[in-house]
């Protein structure tokens, strides 16, 4: 069923369309400005099976900024303090107290204006696909020759910026998509648009972000692209990624696989699961399921090897840009595998796993990561990794985070401690569930663990330099 179109007042009097979908924790959903249309979106089958997987556990909240789709405005307020007091109007409108809140490509820097000035209000910061100062995007596909096909021919011109401004090759969906456009603004108002978001630069608020962060990107580039304007715009979208998620403070940066722009197209699956576990929910499990499932975890840890004496050597500020290095491609791969991060110690984590076969796997992807890093640089350094599973006991700790305890959680930091660099070790309990998934391991024999009575047998998992 169509979602209900209703409306909220900005403090300047213009009116904003919004709808809403599904119940729970609410989550404020902004599209790419101008492509705004509440209405006309929810006809492309992609965006309404996106929107309604979200709302499964949660309540979406969508709208149109000023000016585009069905709400009210004027070209001539497209500044960026504007369409912050457009997003302002809808969530007082709804008296959302606390939400999540989800930007892409031009919306990200007005979530990020938003996330500074109310952070009381955000639980949950997510950008996806976006950069501080979207004029880097534009200057490639903002050609004059682009601009005089905009007022020569407004149907070819949608045709082609959803084509080579934003990338795409993805036939039926990118003519929904200009349609879409069509639909939302008129040519003066793309053009008035384009003209503000190219004044956009949140770069100086960056770290001043006191929220919860996850930056979203896809990071392939097919062997066809490299060279063209299509892969010149995902490699600065990876990079913009890269600038925000160092910028933030204590942000998570998730790179997934593929090339659409757009979450709702590709690997929506993978999008899907990160924000999920980004959010602290479980949409892969029924509630009966999870009941019975969420104590059974797989533990992680990792250890960056003679950490002490490489700092000693480096000194405290070197050494420490070396630990955040460590601390970035961990996360990285952490998020993009669906890995809980518990605790850090600086040259050490703590994570847990609702699958055995993910933690495996992201095992193997940050070895591979660190091997590569290691390759160039001036200062190599290697991490070891154990893992174990079993029912730890879980505690709520502050701001309703989650810790893990209990005999499952000290076998798994006593193996890892048996690990050299550059080796994955793991129990004989990880090796059982993931029997018949292609993992290959070497058996390191019974080994006396500290604290523990009988003897266990490690493995060693076979990752590519290690076997």
């Amino acid at each position: 069923m169509e979602p209900q179109i209703q409306y909220a007042k900005t403090s300047d009097g213009v009116s904003i369309a919004y709808w809403t979908l599904g119940e729970g924790p609410p989550f404020v959903h902004m599209e790419n400005f101008p492509i705004n249309h509440v209405r006309s979106e929810w006809q492309d089958p992609d965006r309404r099976r996106w929107y309604e997987r979200l709302a499964e556990r949660r309540m979406i909240v969508r709208f149109d900024h000023r000016g585009t789709g069905l709400s009210g405005g004027d070209a001539s307020t497209f500044s960026l303090e504007a369409l912050t007091a457009d997003l302002e109007a809808v969530v007082d409108d709804r008296g959302l107290e606390r939400f999540a809140l989800f930007g892409w490509l031009n919306s990200g820097p007005v979530a990020i204006r938003y996330a500074v000035n109310h952070p009381e209000r955000l639980s949950h910061l997510l950008l996806w696909c976006t950069m501080a100062r979207p004029s880097e995007m534009m200057n490639l596909t903002g050609s004059d020759g682009m601009m005089q096909l905009m007022v020569k021919d407004w149907v070819l011109f949608t045709e082609a910026y959803v084509h080579q401004g934003l990338g795409w090759a993805e036939g039926e969906a990118a003519h929904r998509t200009a349609a879409l456009m069509r639909d939302s603004v008129s040519p003066a108002v793309w053009a008035a648009a384009g003209a503000a978001v190219y004044g956009f630069d949140v770069t100086d608020l960056l770290p001043r972000v006191n929220v919860q962060t996850l930056v979203l990107d896809r990071r392939q580039i097919s062997p066809s692209s490299l060279g063209t304007a299509a892969g010149a715009y995902r490699a600065m979208l990876e990079s913009a990624a890269k600038e925000l998620a160092s910028s933030i403070p204590d942000a998570r940066l998730v790179l997934l696989e593929g090339e659409a722009v757009v979450a709702y197209l590709g690997d929506t699956d993978s999008v899907l699961d990160a924000i999920s576990e980004f959010l602290g929910d479980d949409e892969a499990l029924t509630d009966e399921v999870a009941s019975e499932a969420a104590t059974f975890r797989t533990i992680f840890f990792t250890d960056v090897e003679g950490s002490t004496a490489l700092i000693q050597r480096l000194g405290d500020a070197q050494g420490r840009d070396l630990m955040r290095e460590h601390e970035r491609i961990t996360r990285e791969c952490l998020g993009s595998h669906g890995g809980r991060e518990l605790k850090t110690s600086g040259d050490g984590f703590m994570a847990s796993f609702s699958s055995a076969t993910k933690a495996l796997e992201c095992a193997i992807v940050m070895q591979k990561a660190f091997a590569e890093r290691n390759e160039s640089a001036e200062v190599p350094f290697e991490v070891r990794i154990g893992l174990n599973a079993g029912e730890p006991i879980a505690e709520e700790v502050a701001h309703g985070e989650e810790d893990l305890f209990g005999t499952p959680v000290i076998m798994a930091a006593r193996i890892m401690a048996k690990a050299a660099g550059g080796e994955i070790l793991t129990s004989e309990t990880v090796r059982g569930l993931v029997a018949g998934k292609g993992f290959l391991f070497t058996d390191r024999g019974e080994v006396e663990m500290r604290g523990f009575e009988d003897p266990v047998r490690l493995y060693e998992v076979r990752w590519g330099s290690s076997g």
